[in-house]
């Protein structure tokens, strides 16, 4: 018999919920059969564990549902593995330009906040207050 998860297991393994992994399968991620009365308990296969997993991995890059489901199924289906690296590699890139910018942005929002600390506390200092607290640092 080949093995098979339920649903709590793929959970616990995943550190995920079991509402989170039947949102996937609704998004069509997973495709879980279906076993018991009325076919109430899901079984997932190891083809399942497998997409789960890449799930998990392409939102930690930050992808979209449906750009990690465009990937997954694209390495699903037999076709011209150029073209399918060619479009993973095009994610990818998309991804990175989209991180950089955060990046940049956090960045400038920083150096905003930096000047107006050190202005606060020049204010702080000419009101004669002594030894201005970092106030709310982090």
């Amino acid at each position: 018999m080949a093995t098979t998860y339920t649903i709590a297991e793929l959970a616990r393994e995943f550190d995920i919920t079991a509402r989170a992994i039947r949102f996937y399968e609704d998004q069509g991620l997973l495709s879980p059969t279906r076993e018991g009365q009325g076919g109430r308990n899901r079984v997932y296969t190891p083809r399942d564990r497998t997409r789960l997993k890449l799930t998990l991995r392409g939102k930690r890059l930050g992808l979209t549902l449906s750009e990690i489901k465009s990937i997954i199924d694209m390495y699903e289906s037999p076709k011209d593995t150029v073209a399918q690296i060619d479009r993973f590699l095009g994610v990818l890139a998309h991804q990175r330009r989209t991180l950089e910018q955060q990046r940049a942005d956090i960045e400038m929002s920083l150096a905003e906040i930096a000047v107006h600390e050190d202005e606060c506390r020049r204010l702080l200092e000419e009101a004669g207050v002594q030894d201005a607290p970092e106030r709310n640092a982090a």
